[in-house]
């Protein structure tokens, strides 16, 4: 059951001009609720802005005396500005764990696709599965990739894309998820985290080599429990889900890409 709690920032790092690392004490929302990558906390930002910000886990760790869990965010607006401005010491207001991350099991083989600020939310899966991941991250531009050598020092292999060609192979991921996937199969899932021309195309691909897929959708939120429709999306079957309750991951299967 999320809960609100304050906690305190114990890490804060820029991975470039305009993303951040977040390190927080978060009580014992890992061992006894179960808060995990993949899922999100939803943090206020300041005094000004009334709705939180929905932030998704990189990773959470059972830590002593207090959990901890990574939150890696892009500063687009006044929120995240607010919340870029935190320094160690600083205490946050936090409602959470909300949300389910993917769906995994253990010994199993995945194949990770994120695009921009959707790769965070892989790096637990990275770490966790080790060598039984292959990942591919994508990125506008070289000066955007963030996390490659921590993807590249826990994965078999790792794969850059850029929209602009100034790193790793030039063009979106579903090329490089293709020709993986032509070569090896072998997958237990392909675990998928960014905007949403992506992730349907990433379906697709997955789709046409019969590899099951799990998408992690990017929605905007207001309340993060599922009491408002801000985050409403059709699925194949008519029915409408809230990415921030039934969601944010979803099976690839499960979500109208056509609307």
């Amino acid at each position: 059951m999320p809960i609100v709690q304050r906690c305190t920032v114990v890490e804060m790092t820029p991975l470039n001009d305009s993303t951040w690392w977040m390190t927080l004490e978060v009580g014992k929302l890992v061992e006894e609720q179960g808060l995990r990558a993949g899922q999100f906390l939803h943090v206020a930002c300041g005094e000004g802005n009334l709705l939180r910000r929905p932030i998704s886990v990189a990773y959470a760790l059972e830590d002593e005396p207090e959990n901890t869990a990574t939150l890696i965010f892009e500063v687009k607006g006044a929120g995240t500005r607010w919340l870029s401005r935190r320094r160690a010491g600083d205490v946050v207001d936090v409602l959470g764990p909300l949300g389910n991350g993917f769906a995994v099991e253990e010994g199993g083989r995945y194949l990770l696709v994120g695009g921009g600020i959707g790769v965070p939310p892989l790096l637990g899966y990275a770490e966790g599965f080790h060598k039984n991941t292959v990942a591919v991250l994508g990125f506008r531009s070289a000066d955007r990739v963030i996390l490659a050598d921590r993807f590249r020092n826990c994965c078999k292999e790792i794969y850059l894309c850029t929209d602009d060609g100034s790193m790793g192979r030039h063009g979106f991921v579903d090329a490089q998820v293709r020709d993986i996937l032509a070569k090896d199969k072998n997958f237990t899932a392909i675990l998928a985290c960014g905007p949403r021309p992506m992730l349907k195309s990433v379906a697709q691909a997955a789709a046409a080599y019969g590899v099951p897929c799990q998408v992690s959708m990017e929605e905007r939120m207001a309340c993060g429990v599922g009491a408002c429709l801000g985050c409403a999306i059709q699925m194949a079957d008519g029915t409408m889900k809230h990415v921030c309750k039934d969601g944010p991951v979803f099976d690839a299967g499960e979500v109208d890409w056509n609307v």
